[in-house]
């Protein structure tokens, strides 16, 4: 058996679990493994299975590299894959999370924090106004509301000790 035939699966399934966390297209990835075992002496190359996992791995973070320094040509815009759905899916659980934190906060805390957090982003008078309280109070009633708040998410979320044990 030729070593293209042996570990054309081996590289095909490395460089797919490679590529999804550097940006790049599996098959350009795979593409990249080939050409690097190739550029090597027939008598120079290593035991098969594990060079294979080391040079995607390793053309995984050139890949990584090279993205984070290029940039588009001026007037050219780069294509913007946006957040993942891994990433949309975590961002919608923690403000869940905080909206949910924020509805069992004690007094006044709910309103200012929601008013807060407002997409429309509301300035000191407006939320002074919507609260019905001066707008110099609403510096200390902010701190206060976010220790609070601070507090509670904290005791929700144990932070792990070292060696990756919880409390």
């Amino acid at each position: 058996m030729d070593l293209v035939t042996e570990l054309s699966p081996l590289v095909a399934a490395e460089a797919a679990a490679e590529a999804s966390g550097t940006g790049v297209d599996a098959d350009d990835l795979e593409q990249a493994v080939w050409l690097r075992l190739l550029e090597r002496q027939p008598e120079d190359r290593p035991v098969p299975a594990r060079w294979v996992r080391t040079a995607v791995r390793a053309e995984a973070r050139r890949a990584r590299r090279v993205r984070r320094q290029e940039s588009p040509y001026a007037g050219e815009r780069a294509a913007d894959p946006g957040p993942g759905p891994e990433l949309a899916a975590i961002s919608a659980e923690r403000r869940r999370v905080l909206h949910a934190a924020v509805r069992r906060t004690p007094g006044n805390c709910p309103r200012l924090l929601t008013a807060l957090l407002s997409p429309e982003d509301p300035t000191y008078r407006e939320i002074a106004g919507e609260l019905d309280i001066s707008q110099g109070s609403l510096g200390p009633m902010r701190s206060r509301c976010l220790g609070c708040l601070r507090r509670m998410l904290a005791a929700e979320v144990a932070a792990p000790e070292r060696g990756g044990k919880e409390r």
